[in-house]
């Protein structure tokens, strides 16, 4: 499940104001936020992502709903009724007071995460303060909806603890999200779910990702190193960006270098070779067992290279069984012909071009002269086209 949400005001107001001047800002900020949207849809399919099964709008859950699921008011209201909020000059607030364990499901790690981080030590000292708010003030340029409180939007971490109990209900069995977000999304998240239901926990689980760094170094625009998925695409098969984010294991940083991303390229390339054109048995019992190890990518990736030399030592079931292992992790989207045109108009190499040196070389070869047929060899490879002599013939490719 993933959300769309109405707090992060300054740019997305600014932009709407610019592109919908004629609309409410309500539906113009709507408008700009669809826009990013629709472009983060494509980019996350493009790396074989599934879109999830609910896919909430954070605007759509302020006010109560005509169909009855947890809107966030209700949500506050019931704080403001078992003494865990109060309202304060048309704001409300979390007491935070109110809960003797405030913090702790997730404080540890709070503190991990926040460690050498100055920004987030001076957040931390002032967390009742910064991040309790419930409902805040709109003024005239800012989104709002009018509340029983006045007009306003609603904090940042009461949207999440609505649309989950919407969806997934009061207690659910696995949270996600960035390692950043331990503090203060997460903690007030559980603090105000917890309050709001009487339950002892938000979710069963919690499991947090780390940052993806570039050639070492933390990715972020002051940096000057900060580079978007659709950048990526326009030079890379989407596969290969998958594949190269899966090699890191979810709990460990993501070492984004053009070194790796080639080597994940090569990759592919091999394991199209060996296994497109398969239509594959289910997926390999290695592969089920390090991705149920706490999606243990690293060691899936290891149990598939096992699975590549198996599948290439003559035996049509583990080819078969490779196959369906790929498909299943998302790969192998293509077939082998599809794949191999993309990589060669990648290339930019002429196919008659080619065809005419391999034409060459094969008349130099029927008449001995084997000298010129060596040197044609080396013009192709030195374009990166590798051959393969074969009784049917020579046939080319793109070197993997």
């Amino acid at each position: 499940m993933s959300a769309t949400s109405p707090t992060s005001t300054t740019r997305s107001t600014t932009r709407a104001a610019r592109d919908f001047p004629g609309l409410p800002l309500n539906e113009a900020i709507r408008k700009v936020t669809e826009k990013t949207a629709a472009q983060f849809h494509a980019d996350v399919a493009a790396l074989g992502c599934l879109p999830p099964t609910f896919e909430p709008r954070a605007t759509d859950f302020v006010l109560p709903r005509a169909d009855g699921k947890t809107d966030m008011e209700t949500l506050i209201k019931q704080l403001i009724a078992r003494g865990h909020a109060y309202e304060a000059g048309g704001e409300v607030l979390f007491d935070t007071a109110s809960m003797p364990d405030y913090g702790a499901p997730v404080r540890p790690q709070a503190r991990r995460a926040a460690a050498g981080c100055a920004r987030c030590r001076r957040r931390a000292q002032e967390k009742v303060r910064s991040t309790s708010l419930l409902w805040k003030q709109s003024s005239g340029d800012e989104p709002g909806w009018e509340s029983p409180w006045g007009k306003g939007r609603p904090g940042w971490h009461i949207e999440c603890s609505a649309m989950s109990a919407a969806y997934l209900g009061e207690v659910f069995d696995i949270h996600g999200g960035g390692i950043d977000l331990i503090f203060p999304h997460h903690e007030n998240e559980i603090a105000q779910s917890r309050c709001a239901h009487g339950t002892s926990m938000m979710a069963n689980y919690w499991m947090h990702n780390e940052f993806v760094q570039v050639e070492d170094a933390k990715m972020s625009k002051s940096l000057g190193n900060f580079v978007t998925i659709r950048d990526l695409l326009a030079d890379w098969p989407g596969e290969a960006l998958r594949l190269n984010m899966l090699k890191a294991h979810y709990r460990s940083p993501i070492d984004w270098t053009l070194k790796g991303l080639e080597e994940s390229a090569k990759t592919l390339d091999d394991w199209y070779w060996v296994a497109a054109d398969l239509k594959g048995e289910r997926s390999s019992e290695a592969v089920i067992q390090a991705l149920s190890d706490d999606l243990n990518t690293p060691q899936m990736i290891a149990a598939l290279h096992g699975l590549r030399n198996s599948a290439t030592s003559g035996n049509e079931q583990d080819r078969k069984q490779f196959a369906g292992s790929l498909r299943f992790l998302g790969f192998l989207s293509e077939s082998g012909a599809e794949w191999k045109g993309r990589k060669q108009q990648a290339s930019g190499v002429d196919p008659k071009q080619i065809d005419g040196l391999i034409a060459n070389r094969t008349a130099a070869r029927a008449r001995k002269d084997f000298k010129e047929s060596d040197r044609i060899r080396d013009e192709l490879a030195a374009m990166g086209v590798v051959i393969k002599d074969s009784k049917e013939g020579t046939t080319w490719e793109i070197a993997r």
